[in-house]
This record gives C-alpha cells, sequence and structure tokens, in this order.
C-alpha cells in the first residue's frame, strides 16, 4: 500500500516493528508487536504503544498528541501487510485499549476498505461471534487474513453463527 508512513525496524525474532512519531512533542518511540495466541491455525494479537524506555512494555494507554495520528496508522496498517507477507497463513487480531481507540482502528479499516478487501478478508467480533466485516457497525475487535490462506473464511462460511 501506498499510504504516507513513518519507516519502520522489524525484529524478526520477536515479531516488533519499530519506529518513532515526530511531531511537537518531539520523537517518540511506537512498538507494534505480533503476539501469537494460537496454533491452529496460526493467531497473533497486534500489541501497539508507545514503549517505555526503562521497562520495555508497551503502553497502549499513552496519548503522545503528536499531530500525526493518520501516519501512525498509516504505518500501523503497513506493518500489517508486511507481516502477512511473511506469514501468509496468520489472522491478526487487533483490539484498542479503549473502545473509542477500537473505533479508530475501524475508522481507518473503513477508510481503506475497499483497497483491504483486494488481498484480505476482514472480520469484526461482536460479543463471542465473529462475522464478516461491515462498514459502520461497531465491532469488540477486528480480524484479518489474507485471502489465499482463508481458514477462517471457510469456517465461517460452513458454520454462520461466527466462528
Amino acid at each position: 500500500m501506498h499510504l504516507e508512513r513513518y519507516a519502520y525496524g522489524i525484529d524478526p525474532q520477536s515479531l516488533e516493528y519499530e519506529f518513532y512519531s515526530e511531531g511537537p512533542r518531539g520523537k517518540i518511540k511506537k512498538i507494534i508487536r505480533f503476539q501469537r495466541i494460537s496454533d491452529d491455525p496460526p493467531g497473533y494479537n497486534l500489541a501497539f504503544g508507545d514503549i517505555d524506555p526503562e521497562t520495555g512494555i508497551i503502553d497502549d494507554f499513552q496519548i503522545t498528541n503528536n499531530h500525526d495520528r493518520e501516519k501512525i496508522l498509516n504505518t500501523v496498517v503497513n506493518t500489517v501487510g508486511d507481516f502477512l507477507e511473511q506469514y501468509p497463513e496468520a489472522m491478526i487480531i487487533a483490539q484498542g485499549s479503549t473502545p473509542s481507540r477500537t473505533r479508530l482502528y475501524q475508522m481507518k479499516i473503513t477508510a481503506l476498505y475497499d483497497l483491504l478487501c483486494e488481498k484480505y478478508y476482514l472480520y469484526g467480533l461482536t460479543g463471542e461471534h465473529w462475522e464478516l466485516f461491515a462498514r459502520n457497525k461497531p465491532y469488540d475487535a477486528i480480524g484479518i487474513e489474507r485471502k489465499e490462506y482463508n481458514f477462517y473464511y471457510i469456517h465461517l462460511q460452513n458454520n454462520p453463527h461466527g466462528i
């Protein structure tokens, strides 16, 4: 995808992507970590936020307010695509640390919906059930997988009550 984004570094051992937000509050280190949560099929949680320089822990409640939100979100979207190129059979699940952050992620996905759907299946979690992502419907979490490795899509087609 050709979106304005930050350059990032990748640590393949820890499945982390690192970049710096730059703006009026200075240069702030951000981390995107893909944490394995299931094996068959492989599922990964997307953790994202500012990195605490003392503890190395991701702070996903921090509001950076560096006036670069779109560029940051574009960077996250780009790393998801990069990760799915490296691990094509994976499903990534993203949920904001707050409902408003989950909504922000949904808004970004909705804005890129047509572009994303060319290559990926998108899902939304409502309660305990996954369904194909629908624009303007609130979800508790969002899932994405490559179309050619469509385990979840096939499962959803065979089980209309959700994954």
